[in-house]
């Protein structure tokens, strides 16, 4: 029999049955997905291009005027505090764009350290006026003042180009926001120097605290060991001799108690002497660094040459600083070096005062080493100060300490 013939000629024919047509889709087979033209980073930029306009606007409006009504009501009380609170104000504003920067530039900018509270009447005051100095505030407000004309450039050309140049739009956008990438690092990151200044103040901070901490534990400890034992020691045995010549007994042990009383205050004496001497010593008070040094000098068990050149003499803060850091390293050279002799040299360079102890003893001092050498470098440092020691096996030693000169 012969096949019947289709309605449609080209069903059935040139193609085996069961296969089909290359265009044909089950009906259980899922959509291919739906996908934007641009990638989602090229959203994220073109998001943050276009909230420039209302954000600039906002932060050029607050700038300007906290800027001008501060400025006017500088002839007033009121017109620094103004001025303090709205670089308060604007820290906040930088802050809002580096979060906004971090979240659509994907631009990770470090928070600024916060400025510290003071409080008090004079806190209040010093707390006016480093806000009035701070540099990430003026930044920001900066940063605000520029961003309109930008914000209004940026918002221009985005909105453009999504209508009428959308093939190019993401190589337009990724320049504007590299620009923006740009002023975020450049006006809303914090100073590097800045913050290591900070960090080196905390940390220096620290030390002056435990330092005056450990001070003061040795002067009470000194104060109840030494005179103190003395005095009560004293007190005693004058009691005792009070009692027998109320009795009538002015015999030679009533003499003997008042002898060794006599002696315990000669010795509290000397004990409170030597206590006031660490303390702070009368004679650098009374005339400076050349005295007190050559006092310090002389007991040291190496005869020692003390050189003191300066043309006046430093804040008392410095000078006392100087004395106990010479002091101190010539203990050390008492207990530690067994040198023949020693050499100290103080002179002034430019805005420095340096301090140059020599020894010819064993050497192999270090900061690491103890002998005190570690709590001088960190007392140094605590008023900017710089600590160097130069000490080989077998000697000799040569540390040099440098302060910041500071006028009397």
């Amino acid at each position: 029999m012969t096949e019947p013939l289709s309605p449609f000629p080209s069903a059935g024919r040139g193609r085996p049955s069961g296969r089909p047509l290359p265009s044909s889709r089950t009906p259980s087979e899922p959509l291919p997905p739906a996908r934007l033209a641009f990638e989602a980073h090229t959203w994220k930029e073109i998001a943050h291009l276009l909230t420039n306009l209302p954000l600039s606007l906002i932060g050029f409006t607050f700038v300007t005027t906290v800027l001008f009504t501060s400025a006017f009501l500088t002839l007033t009380v009121i017109g620094f505090p103004l001025l303090a609170a709205a670089l308060l104000g604007a820290r906040q504003l930088g802050k809002l764009e580096r979060i906004r920067a971090r979240a659509l530039l994907d631009v990770t900018v470090d928070e600024p350290s916060p400025l510290p509270m003071r409080g008090g009447a004079d806190g209040f005051v010093a707390q006016v006026w480093m806000s009035v100095k701070d540099p990430v505030g003026w930044r920001s407000m900066l940063y605000e003042l520029i961003r309109l004309p930008w914000g209004i450039a940026t918002f221009t050309i985005t909105l453009t180009g999504l209508f009428v140049a959308w093939p190019v739009l993401p190589f337009i956008v990724r320049g504007l926001a590299n620009a923006d990438r740009a002023m975020v690092r450049a006006l809303l990151s914090p100073s590097d120097e800045l913050e290591r200044r900070i960090a080196e103040l905390e940390s220096d901070r620290g030390v002056v605290v435990d330092t005056a901490a450990a001070d003061l534990r040795r002067i009470e400890r000194d104060l109840h060991d030494g005179a103190q034992a003395r005095l009560v020691n004293l007190a005693m045995g004058l009691g005792l001799a009070k009692e027998k010549l109320l009795e009538g007994q002015a015999d030679d042990a009533v003499a003997s108690m008042v002898a060794e009383a006599h002696g315990e205050v000669k010795l509290a004496l000397q004990e409170l002497r030597d206590l006031a001497r660490g303390i702070h010593p009368a004679v650098l008070t009374d005339r400076g660094l050349d005295a007190a040094l050559s006092s310090v000098a002389s007991r040291c068990t190496a005869p020692v040459k003390v050189t003191v050149d300066l043309p006046a003499r430093p804040a008392a803060a410095i000078e006392g600083i100087a004395y106990f850091t010479v002091s101190e390293l010539l203990q050390n050279v008492s207990k530690h070096s067994g040198a023949r002799s020693a050499a100290v040299d103080v002179w002034r360079s430019d805005d420095r005062l340096l301090i140059q102890v020599w020894d010819d003893g064993r050497g192999g001092a270090s900061v690491d080493g103890g002998s005190g050498i570690a709590g001088l470098a960190e007392r140094l440092g605590a008023v900017d100060g710089l600590f160097m020691v130069d000490s080989p096996v077998g000697g000799p030693t040569t540390i040099t300490a440098e302060l910041p000169w500071r006028n009397r």
